[in-house]
């Protein structure tokens, strides 16, 4: 038992000086105002039209982001846990791969391949297609989030698929239900749980994302968290970044709470 302590010391340590002091430096800063007294101007600057509409445009986005991630995700985790054998673990590691490579990196790399000169519409002029416009909007930043949390949705929703029973679905066959009745009443329901985890897994990120808005995005896109970087690097205010991340920070507290208390309604559905 003491030897499992001492293995612990450096994960408290680290965590400690990494995360639990950052997060009381954020609460300071974010509660006081310039010359150290009480306030809470930080938090009620969040009412601002400017915070209000990028906090807003964050949620929006980071609502698509998560939508097409799932829409791409189950139907490909669904054929990966119907395939056995050693192909299945290689396609697997196509989709883990990528997150091994700097984040950065990837996005340079996606800028690459959608500007306006870019691969993707040299492409499109080799086949005589028109070019499309896809640098420094909405769809360029849904897109960039989309490639670097894809991997996030896919592997919750197969692990949870890969533990459903296939005698559940043959018995359910055997009753006739078909390939719908299947799908609504027996896998949606029972994969339900790495569902949740992906969007928690997507949904979480994305409403803070940043620097996907800042090359992808240029200028044109403010989000929230691009908001909270500004203050931060270019304005030197911590203590009004400190309180929009304080914001920030309740609502994903939030968010989480109601989304895993859906996924806990699930399991009980399925239970009984």
């Amino acid at each position: 038992m003491n030897n499992r302590k001492i293995w612990a010391g450096p994960y408290i340590i680290w965590a400690a000086g990494f995360i639990i002091l950052p997060l009381f430096m954020v609460l300071y800063y974010g509660l006081t105002g310039d010359d150290g007294r009480f306030t809470f101007a930080n938090l009620t600057a969040f009412g601002d039209p400017i915070h209000y509409r990028a906090f807003i445009h964050s949620i929006l986005i980071a609502l698509a982001s998560t939508l097409v991630c799932l829409i791409i995700s189950y139907p490909l985790a669904l054929i990966l846990s119907r395939r056995q054998g050693r192909n299945t673990d290689i396609l697997i590691m196509i989709f883990v791969i990528p997150m091994w490579i700097n984040f950065l990196l990837r996005i340079l790399a996606l800028q690459m391949i959608l500007s306006n000169t870019g691969i993707l519409n040299a492409l499109l002029g080799f086949f005589r297609l028109p070019p499309v416009h896809l640098m420094y909007s909405r769809t360029a930043i849904i897109i960039g989030m989309v490639y670097d949390y894809l991997p996030f949705m896919i592997l919750p929703i197969y692990n949870a698929m890969s533990r459903i029973d296939k005698d559940v679905i043959e018995a359910a066959r055997d009753l006739g239900a078909d390939n719908l009745t299947t799908l609504t009443k027996i896998l949606i329901p029972l994969s339900m749980p790495g569902v949740i985890s992906g969007i928690i897994m997507v949904f979480i990120p994305s409403i803070s994302e940043f620097v996907v808005a800042d090359v992808l995005g240029g200028s044109k896109i403010l989000l929230y968290g691009n908001v909270i970087d500004q203050e931060f690097n270019l304005s030197s205010n911590w203590n009004l970044g400190s309180g929009l991340s304080i914001i920030l920070m309740l609502f994903i507290f939030v968010s989480m709470a109601i989304m895993n208390r859906a996924g806990s309604g699930e399991e009980d559905m399925m239970l009984w």
